[in-house]
C-alpha cells in the first residue's frame, strides 16, 4: 500500500484513550517506540507520528527534506472525498502551503503587517472587547467561559485589526467559529467568510486605512487580492482556536491549582506563569499534520520514505523527558516549548507576542471584574472536547457575584 508502514508495529492514533489522558499516552508511546512513532490515522491512513523534542526540531528545522506542500504526499491514493482529516492536508494557495523562497514572499508580508500593530493600542483594543463581552454575562452570575467569553475573543479583536467595518464583525466572528465546526454549516460559511473578506480586501486596496489588510495590499511584495485573502483566512484560523484554548485553558489552571490561587484573590503576579504552563502541559495545538518527506531518509530509528506524512506532536515533544525534567512547574519560567511551531513554517514573528497580549489581558480583566469568580463544577467533572489535534475545555462552567448595573 502506498504510504504504508509494512511489518512495523503501528498504533492507531485515533479513539478514546487520545483525547482523555493525553500525556499519559504520549508518555507510553515513547517508552514502546521511541521518538518517532509509526501510526495510523483515522481511516487506517499511515503517517510517522514525531513525538522526541530533538527529532521535531530536526524535522522542523530542515525544510528542505520536510517540506509543507501537501501534494508531495504519497498517501492520496489511500483516502477518500469524505475522509475527515482532508481539511488538514487539502492544498490551497496560502501561505501556509508554500515553500522557498514564495514562502519567505508570502510569510514577510504578513509578519510585516503584524510587526506594524501597536502593542499598547492592541491591549487597549482586548481590554474593550473582554469588558464587552463580560457585560453581557456579568449580572447573571454564571457562565460557560468558552462559549460566553474565550471562544469571542480573538476573532472579535482580529476583525477589529483587519479593518472589518463594526455592523460586519458579528456575522464574520459568526462564521469563523461555524467553519471550525464539521456539521453542514462549515463549507457555507467559510465560503462566505472568504467572499466578506474579499470585499474587505479589494476596497482597502482601493481606499487604505490603518489595519493588517491595507498593509499587506500596499507591501512592495506586491501580493494580489487573492494571495492576500488566502493569507488572511489562515491568520483568522491561527488566530481563533489556538488563542480561544490558550485562554481557556489558562482560566481552567487557575481555577483548579491551587498555586494559582492568590491571584483569583487580585493579584496577577501568576497570570504570566499560568499562560506559559499551559504552553508546557496543555498546549491549545496538540498535534499538526505538517511535514512530507522530500527524500527517502532516517528518523528516529525508521525509514521515512520519499512522499510519507510527518505528524508533528507538539504537545508530546514539550514533554519529552530528555529535555524537560519531571517538576510540575517546570515551565513557570522556560519558553523552549514548541507550543508556536518551530523552523520557517513555525507561527511568524510577530504572533506569539501578539497572541499573548491578548490571552493574558483576557485572563487579567476577568479576574479583575468577576473576583470571586470559581467553578460551578467539581474540577474531576470538567471534560475535554474529544479531539487529537486541539485542547480545549468542552465547556467551563463557573459561578460569580452578579454584577449590579447603573445606580
Amino acid at each position: 500500500m502506498t504510504g504504508g508502514h509494512g511489518d512495523e508495529d503501528v498504533v492507531r492514533l485515533y479513539g478514546p484513550e487520545f483525547h482523555e489522558r493525553p500525556m499519559e499516552l504520549y508518555h507510553r508511546l515513547r517508552r514502546e517506540h521511541g521518538p518517532v512513532v509509526p501510526v495510523l490515522l483515522e481511516g487506517d491512513v499511515p503517517a510517522w507520528f514525531v513525538i522526541g523534542y530533538r527529532e521535531l526540531n530536526y524535522v522542523t528545522s530542515n525544510p528542505g527534506q520536510f517540506a509543507r506542500d501537501t501534494r508531495r504526499w504519497n498517501g492520496w491514493d489511500t483516502v477518500s472525498e469524505d475522509w475527515p482529516l482532508l481539511p488538514y492536508v487539502q492544498w490551497s494557495p496560502a501561505m501556509w502551503m508554500t515553500e522557498g523562497a514564495e514562502h519567505q514572499r508570502r510569510s514577510g508580508v504578513v509578519s510585516d503587517a503584524l510587526d506594524a500593530i501597536d502593542r499598547t493600542e492592541l491591549a487597549v483594543l482586548s481590554e474593550e472587547v473582554t469588558d464587552g463581552l463580560i457585560d453581557g454575562f456579568a449580572g447573571d452570575g454564571e457562565a460557560d467561559l468558552m462559549e460566553r467569553y474565550a471562544d469571542p475573543i480573538p476573532p472579535l479583536v482580529f476583525a477589529r485589526l483587519l479593518g472589518l467595518p463594526d455592523d460586519e464583525v458579528p456575522a464574520l466572528v459568526k462564521d469563523i467559529a461555524d467553519s471550525a465546526g464539521s456539521d453542514e454549516n462549515a463549507i457555507p460559511a467559510f465560503e462566505r467568510m472568504h467572499e466578506r473578506l474579499r470585499r474587505l480586501v479589494e476596497s482597502r486596496a482601493a481606499r487604505p486605512g490603518p489595519d493588517i489588510s491595507s498593509r499587506m495590499m500596499a507591501h512592495p511584495a506586491g501580493l494580489t487580492v487573492e494571495e492576500v485573502v488566502h493569507d488572511i483566512v489562515i491568520l483568522l484560523a491561527a488566530a481563533h482556536l489556538p488563542t480561544s484554548n490558550w485562554i481557556g485553558n489558562t482560566l481552567r489552571l487557575m481555577l483548579v491549582d491551587e498555586r494559582f490561587a492568590l491571584t483569583l484573590q487580585g493579584g496577577r503576579g501568576s497570570v504570566g506563569q499560568a499562560l506559559n504552563q499551559v504552553l508546557w502541559e496543555d498546549t491549545p495545538q496538540q498535534n499538526v499534520i505538517g511535514r512530507f518527506a522530500v527524500r527517502t531518509c532516517e528518523l528516529g530509528g525508521h525509514t521515512i520514505r520519499a512522499g510519507d506524512m510527518l505528524v508533528l506532536g507538539y504537545s508530546a515533544a514539550n514533554a519529552d523527558p530528555q529535555v524537560r525534567p519531571a517538576e510540575p512547574d517546570h515551565g513557570a519560567g522556560n519558553r523552549a516549548h514548541l507550543s508556536f511551531g518551530h523552523g520557517e513554517h513555525g507561527c511568524p514573528f510577530p504572533v506569539p507576542e501578539l497572541a499573548e497580549i491578548i490571552a493574558r489581558t483576557s485572563v487579567e480583566v476577568l479576574l479583575d471584574r468577576l473576583p470571586d469568580i470559581r467553578l460551578a463544577v467539581k474540577p474531576d467533572e470538567l471534560e475535554w472536547a474529544p479531539s487529537l489535534w486541539i485542547r480545549r475545555m468542552a465547556a467551563l462552567p463557573v459561578v460569580f457575584t452578579p454584577a449590579v448595573f447603573g445606580y
